[in-house]
C-alpha cells in the first residue's frame, strides 16, 4: 500500500480569541507536517452560526501571521481542496446526511426540545441520566419508532428534524491513538449524537469527519477533550465505507493552570496574571479587553520556543529550540500524556534569551516608542544603542528598558532611603564635591571618563578610604540609588557636565 502525503489542518472555530493551547495543537501539526514534507492547512469551522463572533476569523489569521506559522493551503490562501470555510461547504453536508440514512447508520428524530428537556427532568426526578441512545431511541419520535408513512408526511410538512447517528447495541470500538495508545469504547455507552439539522446546517461531527476525508487529512493532532468523540468519528468513517483513508489519531494533553488544577481557559486571562491569548482581544459587545503576548511585549520566536515545550520534550536538555530546530526534533512519540502545567516564570525565562539575541539597533525602535509615551527627548540613537546593549541582560521585555535605564534620562530628585544610610556617611559630601570639582577640570575628549576613573581610584588610594563607600557613594549620586550597569559606562554616555552636575547636586541636597 503507497504511504500516503502527510496533508494536516487546523480547524478552529471562529468563537472568540484564539487560546495558547490552540496556538499549541496548530504548532504541533506545523512541525509534524513540516518534518514529513507534507502540507499544513487552515480551515475555518463555523457551522454553528449561533456562536460566530465578529472579528474572531481575521484574528486567527493574524495571530499565525505574527508567530510566523505559514500555512500551505486553506481560508485566505486558497488551494485544491476548498472552500476552507465550513459555512460555504454546506451544501456538501446534507447529501451526507441523507446517505446515512439510507445505510440505515442514522435517523430522523423529531422530538422537540420541551420534550426532551421534559424527558431530562423526569429522569433526573428518578435520580437517573437521561442518554437519547440505543435503549431509548425507540420509545421517542424518530424514524425508528414510526412508520415510513409518518415519516414522509412529517417531512413533507417541514416539521423540524434533526438526523441522529445509529450507533450500533454492544459493539466495541477500537482505536490506535499515536499518543494514548489502545483505545476501547463500547457502543451502548454513547449517545446517539446530532450530525444534522433541518435549518440546512450539520454537527460538528458530520462536517468534520466530511471534510477530513474529501481534504484528505492523514492525521489528526488535537486536544484531548476531543477523545470522547473519537469512537463517534472512527463510527462515521466505517458507516461511510471510509476506514481505508481514515486519519490517523493523536489526542494532546491539556495545557492546565500553574497550579494544575484545572485546564488553562479563555477565562483564566489576565486573572492569573499573564495573556492566555496571542494577541490582544477586544470583544465586540462588551468592549472588554484582554492581554495579548504581543501587546506584552512577548517575541513570537519564544512564545513557539515556550508552547512546544508545554507537553513535548526532545529528550535532551536543550531548551532553547529555533522553529527550524523544532521541526528536526520534533516527535509525536516524545508528548505526554499527562497535562502540562502552564509556567509564567518559565515564559518570561523563554523571552528574555530570545531578547538578548535581537540586534540592539531593532531594539531601539520599540524603546523609543516607550520614552516618547513618557515625553522623554530622544537622545542620540548611538547613545541610545548602547544603552540598550547595557540593559538589556538584566530585562525579560523591552517595557523593563525603562526601570533598568530611566537614570540615562532623567536626573534623580531623591535618593533611595536604605542605601543613603548606609553608604552616604559625614564626611561624605566634602569628598563627592571634591571628587566633581577635580573631574571638572579633566580635559573633555574621549578619554575622560577613562581619566575621570583614574583620578577617582587614586584619590580613594591617596587617601585610605573604603573603595564600596565611595564608589556606591557616587553610583548613589549619579544613579539616586546603587543599582545600575558598570560605572564607566554610565560615565560615558551621561557625559562630564551632567556626571559634574549630579555629584554637585547630591553633595548640596544630601549636606553631609
Amino acid at each position: 500500500m503507497t504511504e500516503r502525503k502527510v496533508r494536516v489542518r487546523f480547524a478552529p472555530s471562529p468563537t472568540g480569541p484564539l487560546h495558547i493551547g490552540g496556538v499549541r495543537t496548530a504548532l504541533y501539526n506545523y512541525l509534524f507536517a513540516k518534518q514529513n514534507g507534507g502540507d499544513f492547512i487552515l480551515r475555518i469551522e463555523d457551522t454553528d452560526q449561533t456562536r460566530f463572533v465578529e472579528g474572531a476569523e481575521n484574528y486567527i489569521v493574524e495571530s499565525f501571521k505574527w508567530l510566523g506559522l505559514k500555512f500551505d493551503e486553506g481560508v485566505g490562501i486558497g488551494g485544491d481542496y476548498g472552500p476552507y470555510k465550513q459555512s460555504e461547504r454546506k451544501e456538501l453536508y446534507k447529501k451526507y446526511a441523507i446517505e446515512l440514512v439510507e445505510k440505515g447508520w442514522a435517523y430522523y428524530a423529531f422530538d422537540t426540545a420541551e420534550e426532551l428537556d421534559a424527558l431530562r427532568k423526569q429522569y433526573e426526578s428518578e435520580k437517573k441520566n437521561f442518554q437519547y441512545d440505543c435503549n431509548t431511541r425507540k420509545g421517542l419520535r424518530n424514524s425508528l419508532s414510526l412508520n415510513k408513512q409518518e415519516v414522509d408526511e412529517l417531512l413533507a410538512k417541514d416539521v423540524a428534524y434533526v438526523i441522529r447517528f445509529k450507533f450500533p447495541e454492544n459493539e466495541d470500538i477500537h482505536l490506535d491513538d499515536l499518543i494514548r495508545g489502545h483505545v476501547k469504547m463500547n457502543s451502548s455507552l454513547l449517545d446517539d449524537k446530532v450530525l444534522y439539522k433541518s435549518d440546512g446546517m450539520p454537527t460538528y461531527h458530520l462536517a468534520n469527519i466530511v471534510d477530513d476525508h474529501l481534504m484528505c487529512i492523514s492525521h489528526v493532532i488535537r486536544g484531548e477533550e476531543w477523545l470522547p468523540s473519537c469512537p463517534l468519528h472512527v463510527m462515521l468513517y466505517k458507516a461511510f465505507g471510509w476506514e481505508d483513508t481514515m486519519p490517523k489519531f493523536a489526542h494532546l494533553p491539556l495545557l492546565l493552570k500553574p497550579d494544575g488544577n484545572g485546564k488553562l481557559s479563555k477565562r483564566d486571562g489576565d486573572r492569573l496574571g499573564f495573556p492566555v491569548f496571542p494577541l490582544q482581544w477586544t470583544d465586540p459587545k462588551s468592549k472588554e479587553v484582554s492581554s495579548g503576548y504581543r501587546e506584552s511585549g512577548y517575541l513570537p520566536e519564544a512564545v513557539i520556543n515556550m508552547l512546544a515545550l508545554l507537553g513535548w520534550n526532545s529528550g535532551t536538555e536543550q531548551e532553547i529550540f529555533s522553529l527550524d530546530e523544532l521541526v528536526e526534533t520534533f516527535s509525536i512519540d516524545r508528548i505526554s500524556k499527562h497535562g502540562a502545567k502552564f509556567d509564567l516564570e518559565k515564559a518570561k525565562w523563554f523571552n528574555h534569551q530570545y531578547l538578548q539575541k535581537v540586534e540592539d539597533e531593532k531594539l531601539v525602535i520599540d524603546f523609543q516608542k516607550d520614552l516618547k509615551s513618557r515625553d522623554i527627548e530622544i537622545v542620540d540613537e548611538s547613545k541610545l544603542i548602547a544603552i540598550v546593549g547595557l540593559v538589556k541582560e538584566r530585562c525579560n521585555f523591552v517595557k523593563d528598558f525603562w526601570d533598568n535605564s530611566d537614570y540615562f534620562f532623567v536626573a534623580p530628585e531623591t535618593y533611595a532611603e536604605k542605601a543613603l544610610k548606609k553608604r552616604w556617611k559625614e564626611g561624605t559630601s566634602e569628598r563627592i564635591s571634591f571628587i566633581a570639582t577635580e573631574i571638572a577640570k579633566i580635559e573633555d575628549n574621549n578619554l575622560w571618563a577613562d581619566n575621570a576613573e583614574e583620578f577617582i581610584m587614586k584619590y580613594i588610594s591617596d587617601n585610605e578610604l573604603n573603595m564600596g563607600q565611595i564608589m556606591n557613594s557616587i553610583r548613589l549620586a549619579v544613579v539616586g540609588d546603587t543599582k545600575g550597569v558598570n560605572m564607566l559606562d554610565i560615565l560615558k554616555i551621561l557625559g562630564k557636565e551632567e556626571i559634574v552636575s549630579r555629584l554637585n547636586t547630591a553633595a548640596k541636597k544630601i549636606g553631609l
